[in-house]
């Protein structure tokens, strides 16, 4: 069997290297995220691309039969975190977009691998992907909710402050708290409480602030991210 490459081979590897690139990137659009359907396509076709170019070169060209086929897609690999990496977001103490930035590298991968033809390990990976991305997502959120680490500081009109109701309203809420600091003050100006918490997404911060207020001595509630 030979293992050159011929026009045809090249048509029906990009083909499925388009195809790879579709069904992760229609995965990442449909949740908003920065990189979505077109990028993934454009990633995964460019590594089958280049792929097929590393394999095609040495057998084009006789003065590189010595050459490595690995060498470009080796490029490939560095290269494309610079991609990641413009994928990721911060905001404020939060995180944004590394699954997002491991869906690129990982359909890089997968288009290489298709290049090189090696069409059932990119079947078994792209089904594992997408396996991870979509059920997986869904069982990660429900036993990890996401949460935003915010800052809560709670002013009472004690100077020494009763902070068993807040607490147990923040535990209701599910709310986790990482650390408790008082700051006690005089009678004219009361104390504060002040906590770093994480909240979950799904819950109403100004809902939650509301619930404070409602604690014995609780004059006013800020949240502000940390």
């Amino acid at each position: 069997m030979s293992n050159h490459i011929t026009e045809f081979d090249m048509i029906i590897r990009l083909g499925l290297g388009f195809m790879a690139g579709a069904i992760l990137g229609f995965e990442r659009s449909s949740r908003h995220q920065v990189a979505g359907l077109r990028t993934h396509i454009l990633i995964s076709l460019g590594a089958t691309l280049l792929m097929l170019l590393s394999i095609w070169i040495p057998q084009q060209f006789f003065d590189f039969k010595s050459g490595d086929p690995g060498r470009i897609a080796a490029q490939v690999v560095s290269g494309i975190g610079f991609l990641g990496a413009g994928a990721i977001i911060r905001l404020g103490n939060n995180i944004r977009g590394l699954t997002t930035a491991a869906s690129l590298w990982f359909v890089a991968a997968v288009g290489m691998a298709v290049g090189a033809g090696l069409f059932f390990a990119a079947a078994i990976a792209e089904a594992v992907g997408l396996f991870t991305l979509l059920v997986l997502g869904k069982f990660e959120r429900k036993i990890f909710p996401s949460e935003r680490l915010q800052i809560l500081e709670v002013t009472y009109n004690k100077s020494i402050p009763d902070t068993h109701q807040v607490m147990e309203i923040l535990k209701v809420s599910k709310i986790r708290i990482q650390s408790v600091s008082i700051i006690s003050g005089s009678k004219s100006k009361g104390s504060r409480l002040i906590l770093m918490a994480g909240i979950p997404e799904s819950l109403d911060i100004a809902q939650i602030s509301q619930d404070i207020k409602t604690a014995e001595g609780v004059i006013k509630v800020a949240i502000k991210e940390k």
